[in-house]
């Protein structure tokens, strides 16, 4: 196998991007990005630290994030597993990208900038879910922002194929795997039927 090892042989493999790729990048929320990002219940948090990169998704029942202003979102830390590894990262490196998904639509919202992290309660009570508020909120500078090409998800056709998990391997069955049986997947599955319904905790 021959490996591409410099930018000059990259680039020559690629054409030059057309003007709208170029022109569509703002350093802040436009009208149209932000009506997007009002209406996105879910997106893909990207961070990088020592140990590598993560990536984490995050939902909410509204939408994912808040915009405090056109160059600024507040994402909250809502309970989950603990691993905390997305927060970890943004303490020592806070570059962050996020990736926006609207279920039908083909378009995606890309945003890279940098985040902090801060746990200040008048800040999480604006995200309050059933009496229940997330510890930490993560706040985000925004550098550029664009809308993604449709093809990925043109060719996935990953809002118009239905339902294609039928067959996978559950959770528990992962875990049973990567643990070398020393976690009952079955029990942990059972388990899982009951504590993964949607709450804030």
């Amino acid at each position: 196998m021959t490996w591409i090892t410099s930018l000059d042989d990259l680039h020559s493999h690629y054409g030059t991007p057309s003007t709208p790729a170029v022109v569509k990048v703002t350093p802040h929320l436009t009208p149209s990005y932000r009506a997007f990002l009002d209406r996105s219940r879910f997106c893909i948090l990207s961070t990088v630290g020592p140990e590598g990169t993560d990536g984490s998704p995050r939902g909410d029942q509204g939408p994912v994030v808040s915009v405090l202003d056109p160059r600024t979102l507040a994402l909250p830390d809502w309970k989950g597993n603990e691993r905390i590894d997305s927060l970890r990262n943004i303490l020592r490196d806070g570059r962050v990208s996020l990736i926006f998904l609207i279920p039908g639509s083909t378009t995606a919202i890309r945003i890279n900038g940098t985040a902090r992290l801060t746990a200040d309660p008048d800040l999480c009570r604006t995200f309050t879910r059933d009496d229940k508020h997330p510890r930490t909120v993560i706040v985000i500078q925004i550098a550029e922002v664009y809308s993604q090409c449709a093809r990925a998800l043109q060719r996935s056709a990953l809002w118009t194929s239905g339902d294609q998990s039928e067959g996978l391997p559950s959770v528990g069955t992962m875990l049973a795997e990567a643990s070398d049986g020393t976690i009952d997947g079955g029990e942990y599955d059972r388990e899982r039927a009951t504590r993964a319904h949607l709450g804030w905790w």
